[in-house]
């Protein structure tokens, strides 16, 4: 449960939470609310001092029929970005959200740490090539298709069952590369309906069967706002409660937009654990 980040070993048999910053004009929730850098410097700072040990930066929005973006367009929003992170705040440990290999590449060579691809591989196939190359930490996620296709493709005889399949067939790809640190997303709102959602919540200490490290990614989701039929930007207490239930089913990472909300609740899970 130890993954090497530049160096620096991280230990996620306690819970981690990893912030969200999107160079995205159409992410689902905060597409294009930050247009300079020192709104890029101050989400950064406030994930950091809120106590995130991780921020994923993503320049390719990845909500249901998002836009195409070109290589060269995600590499024009995303590098400049982890420059300016890194020269302020040095120490951040930087997850870059792309399952692109060149882009891959690039971040990791200007500073990043690891790589989070949401096809785990499948859309690139130079990817796990690279990343075993560059030796840094993967999270690959469950999705079929692509992001412009995903919502067609909800089709399943048992969810659970060909999800397990599925990394078991892609963590043995990437083993076989030699990549040695993997971390796994379920992909909550990739390719599932949203009562498939709720479904591999319920069963998600299954995936702990992998004896891998485990990414929940549900913050602000439509799993949440529609189904307490209200808005992303009301849906932080959904978000909280169902970080709770992903903490208490084996969760080691939460990726979400509201740090602080998540520190606490990791506080209060370990502190409960501690009795």
């Amino acid at each position: 449960m130890t993954i090497n980040c530049n160096g620096k070993l991280i230990d996620l048999s306690t819970p981690k939470v990893m912030g969200i910053l999107n160079c995205t004009p159409d992410s689902f929730y905060d597409g294009g609310k930050y247009r300079n850098e020192s709104q890029f410097l101050s989400q950064v700072e406030k994930m950091l001092s809120d106590g995130a040990n991780f921020v994923d930066i993503g320049a390719y929005s990845s909500k249901p029929n998002a836009q195409f973006v070109s290589e060269e367009e995600e590499l024009n929003r995303l590098l400049p970005v982890i420059e300016l992170v890194l020269k302020t705040f040095p120490e951040t440990i930087i997850s870059v959200d792309t399952f692109r290999s060149k882009i891959a590449q690039s971040a990791i060579e200007n500073g990043a740490a690891i790589i989070n691809d949401i096809s785990a591989g499948n859309l690139d196939e130079n990817m796990l090539e690279t990343v075993a190359k560059l030796q840094v930490p993967y999270i690959m996620m469950h999705m079929k298709g692509t992001p412009q296709t995903m919502q067609t493709l909800t089709q399943y005889d048992n969810i659970c069952k060909e999800m397990l399949f599925y990394f078991s067939e892609r963590v043995g790809k990437a083993r076989s590369f030699g990549i040695n640190d993997i971390i796994i997303d379920p992909g909550f709102g990739f390719a599932k309906t949203l009562e498939q959602n709720y479904e591999v919540m319920q069963k998600l200490e299954l995936f702990q069967m992998l004896e891998l490290p485990l990414l929940v990614g549900i913050s602000r989701k439509s799993m949440i706002y529609k189904t307490l039929e209200t808005t992303a930007e009301n849906s932080l207490n959904g978000t909280t409660f169902l970080n709770a239930i992903s903490l208490q089913k084996g969760a080691n990472i939460l990726r979400v937009h509201d740090v602080k909300e998540a520190v606490e609740g990791v506080k209060l899970f370990n502190k409960l654990n501690q009795i």
